[in-house]
């Protein structure tokens, strides 16, 4: 069966990478799967009541996702087949006898130039001809095209709050700190760990515990290093404010107090410039130290995600990690942030 995960467009490698880790982390391997602009159409096996339960799952935890969509066709990008694949589809595993429908359409990119509410309008028709009716305020079931270098027509059938996201905004919190991660490239790096619930997930550059936050809310158990005592008590009001499950430790990360292979997931941003000096002698000094020691309390096999200002290939592959993968976010004309996946 095919499925069809609709991208926000915040980061797309990153928000692609999401989608599969999040997969893995759910038991979902697909045989084969299409990338679009701002989509990913996977196929994958199995009872379709139970990869749903399970989609519906990594709904709830991805972030850089709008919805999940059980596809019905995939076709060219123009009006005419669109409403041709409505017409000849069979949307009975889509909508039941007595549901209501709306049609929702959006344009990807520079993909096409339909016009949206016209395009619904005429698969509207054509499913209302199959003998269903259209509720626009209070739908059954949501029919949705998302029209990228094709058209994905499906159902949703699990979306992704992201107004969630956006209403644990850093200077929403109790305690707010500038130069932050947005929580919701926050929530993605801690899924691309592909951590589950019950694990333990360290960042030892807590600072106000917004990776820690987002990590606590999947039911990770999260523990925190931060060096500065006013950053760390900061950081104690936020994760109790969400009710985490966490151990937040004053201390330096380049000397952790935990035994080896202690921790499921790592996942840290640490500080950049001149407010990593605090107690370190250099940065590259702190950055090798402190990466030897995420290696050393990390268990054999599982993930680390570290964010940086500076690249960190070499000294995490010093420390004796496997980089995976690599992505860079431009935060402004001064500031790309270099994100590394690695493994030990």
């Amino acid at each position: 069966m095919l499925y069809a995960f609709e991208l926000s467009g915040d980061h797309e490698e990153i928000a692609a990478a999401e989608v599969f880790a999040c997969l893995e982390t759910e038991g979902i391997h697909p045989k084969a799967h299409m990338q679009f602009d701002h989509c990913i159409v996977a196929d994958i096996p199995g009872e379709e009541s139970d990869i749903e339960a399970s989609l519906k799952a990594v709904a709830h935890r991805i972030a850089m996702c709008h919805n999940i969509l059980k596809v019905i066709a995939i076709t060219k990008n123009n009006p005419e087949s669109i409403r041709k694949a409505a017409e000849d589809s069979n949307i009975s595993t889509h909508i039941n006898p007595g549901q209501t429908f709306v049609v929702r359409a959006r344009r990807v990119k520079h993909n096409t130039d339909i016009n949206c509410a016209q395009l619904e309008g005429r698969v509207g028709g054509a499913i209302f001809r199959k003998g269903f009716h259209a509720d626009l305020k209070n739908p059954d079931v949501t029919f949705r095209i998302v029209m990228s270098e094709k058209a994905i027509f499906g159902s949703i059938i699990a979306s992704v709050d992201r107004k969630a996201f956006h209403d644990r905004a850093p200077h929403k919190k109790p305690f707010f700190y500038p130069g932050v991660l947005m929580p919701i490239m926050g929530r993605a790096i801690v899924n691309l760990t592909c951590v589950k619930k019950g694990m333990k997930l360290l960042d030892p550059f807590c600072g106000t515990a917004g990776i820690l936050t987002e990590a606590g809310l999947l039911g990770v158990k999260v523990v925190g290093i931060e060096v500065r005592y006013n950053i760390i008590q900061g950081a104690k009001l936020n994760l109790e404010w969400f009710k985490s499950d966490f151990s937040l430790v004053q201390g330096d990360a380049s000397n952790l107090p935990f035994a080896d292979n202690s921790f499921d997931a790592i996942v840290t941003d640490p500080p950049y410039g001149r407010s990593a000096m605090i107690k370190a002698e250099s940065l590259e000094k702190l950055y090798h130290e402190s990466f030897r020691e995420m290696f050393r309390v990390l268990k054999k096999g599982r993930k680390a995600v570290i964010v940086s200002e500076i690249p960190a290939n070499e000294i995490a592959e010093d420390a004796g990690f496997t980089v995976l993968s690599q992505y860079q976010q431009r935060v402004h004309r001064s500031l790309t942030r270099n994100i590394i996946v690695l493994q030990k």
